[in-house]
């Protein structure tokens, strides 16, 4: 009996032995399309923790364009990772990705932008965390809406810059999103205006914006929405080199980047109301995990996985930061 009992524990001891090797065999990709920006590298540094909780490796990638991107995946496949995931610099690669992902043996999952096919349609086999467009932009048309009346303006009168960015998507949502708070509650739809921006840099929007102000010289206060906090600090920064005070602006953009804390952070108040806070945290710690468990257990995640932001600002941002586990 005592030696039976020593074998199963030998054998209990064996299994965590071969649990702990296998854990330290998996091998996964992060490969995003702008290292250089503090939300993937966010990302990346809480893919690192899952990395590091569970014992894989995490091999972080840069991939700015489609050869790049192809030339990622033929990596990793060359150095035997399992899987990896991706936000890729156009989301119409999507067929591209998803084959030499298969050619590579690699499993797939995405982040942030969500792949298309051919026909511009979501690929529905490929799991996928995102943000939820439209809730967020709601959020931030809401947020727009309770300051405009808690100041007192005409809403009738008041202007709204609405920087665009159509070749994404998740841009067009975002934006649709907000437009459609500001016209539920009466704002006229003929007083916001366009302004499309080429890449999604404060500069670009600042010039995109700039031309709309100028074109409406009679109107006193605007609010500006757009992709991301960079589009509505361009729309900001326009209104300011034309003379227009921070007391007859409101923009609130999305993202909580440092641009924005930034902003919070400056001595006067800005135009810059709030942005709406994404916690990177889930999109790079939770899309790791879940590909491990892929990978070690074969339990695949969810297919779509949606999450949303809170609204920050200049007075509560560092706690909803803290509340969002960023700080």
């Amino acid at each position: 009996m005592k030696l039976w009992k020593q074998a199963i524990l030998a054998g209990a001891a064996l299994l965590v032995a071969v649990g702990a090797a296998s854990a330290q065999d998996v091998k996964i990709g992060f490969v995003v399309k702008q290292p250089e920006e503090p939300w993937f590298q966010d990302e990346w540094k809480f893919a690192q923790e899952a990395a590091k909780e569970k014992g894989f490796t995490l091999v972080e990638i840069g991939a700015e364009d489609g050869e790049k991107v192809q030339a990622a995946i033929d990596n990793l496949g060359a150095q035997g990772a399992q899987g990896f995931i991706i936000c890729t610099p156009d989301v119409k690669l999507g067929p591209g990705i998803v084959a030499k992902a298969m050619a590579n043996d690699l499993k797939l999952m995405t982040v942030d932008d969500r792949l298309v096919d051919n026909a511009g349609n979501p690929i529905e086999d490929v799991p996928h965390m995102g943000i939820s467009a439209t809730k967020i932009g709601e959020t931030v048309g809401q947020a727009i809406v309770d300051e405009v009346k808690k100041r007192g303006w005409d809403m009738a009168s008041v202007g709204a810059i609405k920087v665009s960015y159509d070749q994404l998507p998740t841009a067009v949502d975002r934006v649709a999103g907000a437009t459609s708070v500001l016209e539920a509650n009466g704002f006229p739809a003929a007083n916001i205006f366009n302004a499309p921006q080429a890449k999604t840099d404060t500069e670009v929007a600042l010039n995109a914006a700039t031309t709309v102000i100028n074109a409406h010289p009679e109107i006193q206060h605007w609010v500006a929405v757009g992709l991301n906090d960079e589009a509505v600090l361009g729309a900001v920064r326009a209104t300011e080199s034309v003379g227009i005070s921070a007391a007859n602006v409101v923009g609130v953009g999305i993202g909580g980047a440092e641009s924005a804390i930034n902003e919070f952070k400056k001595p006067s108040e800005t135009g810059f109301f709030g942005t709406v806070i994404i916690s990177p945290k889930r999109h790079g710690y939770e899309t790791a995990l879940n590909m491990y468990e892929w990978i070690a257990n074969d339990a695949e995640p969810e297919k779509l996985i949606l999450t949303s932001g809170q609204l920050a600002t200049r007075g509560d941002y560092e706690q909803v930061r803290k509340d969002l586990g960023i700080e």
